[in-house]
């Protein structure tokens, strides 16, 4: 199965409903990597401030998997994932940065570092991730 091109994969995830209602962007669709990048405002925080942690893992989730689409082809879904959450996020900008570590014809592992920008520019990593996703038969 052929990847998508940047265009391809921005309308893609212009049509999740969730990704439009969190703010996301792809900035980077080239492989083996996927960038995605939300804007923060405060419905994305939690009672402290900080990024949600539901926020994050949104993030991790939907740059593997489009990391891995880079090499899959579209019709994918992720097959699991594991996060770390490394210290809290603040910023003006949530960075989810993905690629692409080993794949097969039907499965790629990815790794991802989520990055908290401040309005200064400054970056922290706030979270790593790692995990898959699989080619899926969508005429089921």
């Amino acid at each position: 199965m052929e990847a998508l091109d940047f265009d391809d994969a921005a309308a893609v995830l212009a049509a999740q409903p969730f990704s439009v209602l969190v703010g996301a962007n792809l900035t980077t669709y080239l492989p083996p990597r996927a960038v995605l990048e939300i804007p923060l405002r405060p419905e994305l925080l939690q009672q402290f401030g900080f990024v949600h942690g539901g926020v994050l893992s949104y993030a991790a989730d939907n740059a593997i998997t489009f990391a891995a689409g880079t090499v899959l082809g579209p019709s994918i879904v992720t097959t699991g994932f594991t996060i770390d959450y490394l210290r809290p996020a603040a910023g003006v900008l949530l960075r989810a940065e993905a690629a692409v570590v080993e794949s097969t014809k039907r499965q790629a592992l990815c790794r991802c570092e989520i990055i908290a920008v401040a309005e200064d520019g400054t970056e922290k990593v706030c979270a790593a991730a790692q995990g898959s996703a699989r080619l899926i038969d969508l005429s089921r």
